[in-house]
């Protein structure tokens, strides 16, 4: 019988989802911490008892806090490179190359893109209240979140000549265009925003980041929408932890399961050879043996040409082995007509 082995495939498997099940659950305990600090985080409106309730404060600051207000530029505002007439405080352009190129294993063409171009500008901003109080936001391209919207977007198509077409196909490399991309943070925008809360000694309050792990979030949807985010995020991670964690436990019972079925035929092989030795035995003190009887060439093993045929293959019936060469077959099935074996009964040949 072969020895017990761990194909490639399922090692890879089981390696893969149990890698994954531990990268999600990591993602998935993150996630979850941010939504639980979203939820304790403390909603304030950007007006005059903010700045007394920050005075009377332990360090003059809010480590997490939530507020919304309008976009309001300190200074001259930017301005789109395609519409002058939006004014915004982020500004970021990018550029995109687009091309295919040639798959040789699946034979096919694969869509491959890089960034050629990306450039990103700001002016000094602040959130604006109900009764024109301020909040400066600090360093916002820091932020996560959804808050900035796309102004212009272009995909410029690649046209080539004959000649050069025919030159993709020998390269392999086929352009395709470019995209430009222009998104804006605009003035006036109502924007909310997640983050640590401090006055400053000139007495103006400002946003930043926190300073205790939590997350810091810009975004141009209301606090009810970022928590929606969030929460669906953490479902997401959740369940994909679960998915990969069944797989994984899947691929390790199977694996168990198959090493199971080789220890039991490992065990109903000890216990064949136990009975056909006992009944070999009982056969030499009932029959008389002549010497070099055995090893007649009439009746030696067809497998190993050496030693004689001592049994019987069932349910087939034929006698072509010895019980040392069918216990070292790769699979039970008769020499002969490649029948299935079912059972072995020991021979005596007088």
């Amino acid at each position: 019988m072969e020895e017990f082995s761990v194909t490639a495939s399922e090692v890879l498997c089981t390696v893969a989802s149990l890698v994954l099940s531990g990268i999600s659950y990591i993602i998935y305990r993150r996630s979850r911490a941010d939504v639980e600090q979203l939820n304790k985080a403390l909603h304030l409106p950007i007006d005059e008892s903010l700045k007394d309730l920050i005075r009377v404060t332990p360090g003059e600051s809010l480590q997490y806090a939530v507020i919304e207000g309008t976009v309001k530029s300190i200074g001259e505002p930017l301005r789109s490179q395609f519409y002058t007439n939006t004014l915004g405080v982020l500004q970021k352009f990018t550029l995109c190359d687009y091309w295919l190129q040639w798959n040789s294993t699946s034979r096919s063409w694969d869509k491959r893109d890089q960034v050629i171009h990306d450039k990103s500008s700001m002016v000094p901003f602040v959130l604006v209240g109900s009764d024109e109080t301020t909040v400066r936001v600090q360093n916002p391209f820091h932020a996560s979140g959804d808050y900035m919207e796309t102004v212009y977007q272009k995909f410029h198509q690649n046209f080539s000549t004959f000649g050069e077409t025919l030159g993709q196909y020998f390269s392999g490399v086929k352009p395709e265009g470019k995209l430009e991309i222009e998104k804006m943070l605009k003035v006036g925008t109502t924007l909310t925003g997640v983050g640590k809360l401090i006055m400053e000694t000139d007495g103006t309050l400002s946003l930043r980041a926190p300073t205790n792990g939590a997350k810091y979030l810009l975004s141009f949807r209301d606090f009810s929408h970022v928590k929606e985010v969030a929460l669906s995020s953490t479902f997401l991670w959740k369940f994909q932890f679960i998915i990969c964690a069944l797989l994984g436990v899947g691929w390790l019972s199977w694996i168990g399961f198959r090493y199971y079925r080789h220890l039991k035929a490992l065990w109903r092989q000890e216990q064949e050879q136990r009975k056909f030795e006992r009944l070999m035995a009982e056969l030499l003190n009932t029959s008389e043996l002549q010497d070099g009887q055995d090893n007649q060439p009439d009746n030696t093993c067809v497998i190993c040409l050496n030693r004689s045929r001592n049994c019987a293959l069932l349910d087939c019936g034929h006698v072509c082995c010895c019980y040392t060469c069918y216990q070292a077959l790769p699979q039970p099935l008769c020499p002969i007509c490649r029948q299935a074996i079912i059972r072995v009964l020991p021979l005596y040949h007088s």
